[in-house]
């Protein structure tokens, strides 16, 4: 009988040797390690995803990734020199700034002054190394996603990250911007893990950027894990503003207790390739979930959003909106799947992706989809992609507007939709700002 021989690709020799080179210097004690040893297995079995798993049919990263790069190094002075830019989109906001450089969590150049005294904020690294049992018992809980390699992956290789905790009861009225940024100008890889949790009747606004100038062959894996306790709320904004050779995989775990909000935005501009993986569970009653999104992609760029949503209980609320303008020959894929479990009746679950055609040759792929096991229930899905309505904009320029002013007018109104749902008014027109930019980029 002939022996079967796995046949890795030069991705995942490179990745398996990085592993090697670097599981000794890597923080945490032996329970971590067994961790780390633990979800490399997992990796190693299933290897880089591909277009026969049906989670990442879409996105091919065996065929996208085609070598392994190596971990970025400690930054130096001159690396935290160049961060110090970062985040500059945001300043309105007025947000509490913490910064991750290469990788590594920048003290020096955080905000860590007169923190609030219900709030925490502090690095990964530090609090594997000193065996922080709470810490250690998150990261080794099973999640949704413990089987995805790509996660499998960050779990093995993860060398720092923030982890964020606001008590019982606390009102963090300033947000906190999670500022992850890339320098060096050699090709490298970044792993980072993220912990935040949100008390009891606790409220804490988060917004994560992830930014890194064009140029720069990175390959950035980065998760972050949100537990919401009972009655918390959690407003949390993500942007994606890395350079044209990116190549960016992020996984965002997300469990709410009963009587808590989340209110999460996912917006994307940047990164050659982007994957936003949402594993979202709603665990207790009377909770309300709003997960949306909004891409503006061009050239080649590929941005895939990818989420699932596991109402466990009933009487639970869900909206899920996801827009994408693609211009160019790029592609956005849009996965969405509610899941109602038995004995959850009374969830309320609505989902839509709506994707704008700007070039013949851009391509939008949508599969949203219901998983119903309960009888007593509202859900739906819905799924567009066109173009330009010619009529409106024939309506625009009859009133004297020139032809790209009239599409930048409709392209706004179009992702505006998605992004007036941001709770932070400074934060929205952050938000808008850049879409702006991106259209007078395109003219």
């Amino acid at each position: 009988m002939a022996e079967l021989k796995v046949i890795k690709t030069a991705a995942e020799e490179g990745l398996a040797e990085a592993f090697a080179g670097a599981r000794v210097s890597l923080p945490g004690a032996a329970s971590v390690k067994s961790l780390r040893e633990s979800a490399f297995r997992t990796f190693e079995a299933k290897g880089l995803p591909h277009r026969r798993v049906e989670e990442w049919k879409y996105t091919d990263l065996r065929a996208l990734m085609r070598d392994a790069k190596p971990l970025a190094p400690v930054p130096d002075a001159a690396a935290k020199l160049k961060a110090k830019a970062a985040g500059a989109f945001a300043t309105a906001v007025k947000a509490r700034r913490i910064v991750i450089v290469d990788g590594v969590f920048a003290a020096d150049l955080s905000d860590l002054a007169d923190l609030e005294p219900d709030l925490s904020i502090g690095s990964l690294a530090d609090a594997l190394s000193r065996g922080d049992a709470g810490v250690v018992e998150r990261l080794s809980r099973r999640t949704a996603l413990a089987d995805d390699p790509a996660f499998a992956l960050n779990t093995a290789m993860m060398g720092d990250g923030v982890v964020v905790a606001a008590a019982d009861g606390a009102k963090i009225e300033r947000p906190i911007h999670l500022v992850f940024v890339t320098t060096s100008d050699r090709p490298v890889s970044v792993f980072t893990r993220s912990l935040v949790s949100v008390g009891k009747g606790a409220w804490l606004s988060i917004i994560e950027s992830h930014e890194s100038a064009n140029g720069i062959d990175k390959q950035a894996n980065h998760a972050l894990d949100i537990s919401i306790a009972d009655g918390g709320r959690l407003d949390h904004v993500k942007a994606g503003l890395e350079g044209d050779r990116t190549l960016h995989v992020a996984s965002l775990l997300v469990e709410i207790g009963a009587s808590a909000h989340l209110n999460d935005f996912t917006f994307t501009a940047g990164s050659a390739v982007t994957r936003n993986q949402i594993a979202l569970r709603l665990n207790g009653s009377e909770t309300h979930a709003a997960v949306r999104g909004a891409s503006l992609l061009k050239g080649r760029q590929h941005a895939d959003n990818t989420l699932v949503v596991d109402h466990a209980v009933g009487h639970c609320e869900s909206r899920e909106l996801f827009k994408a303008v693609l211009d160019g020959a790029s592609r956005s894929v849009f996965q969405g799947k509610i899941i109602v479990k038995p004995h959850a009746q009374k969830t309320d679950a609505k989902m839509a992706t709506h994707a704008l055609l700007l070039s013949e040759d851009a391509e939008a792929d949508a599969k949203p989809e219901l998983e119903i096991f309960a009888d007593d229930v509202v859900c739906g899905h819905g799924a567009t992609a066109g173009a330009l309505d010619d009529d409106l904009l024939f309506y625009l320029k009859a009133r004297g507007i020139p032809q790209k002013e009239a599409e930048a007018l409709m392209v706004e109104a179009f992702v505006g939709e998605a992004v007036e749902t941001v709770e932070n008014e400074a934060m929205r027109e952050a938000l808008m700002e850049m879409v702006r930019g991106w259209l007078k980029a395109r003219t």
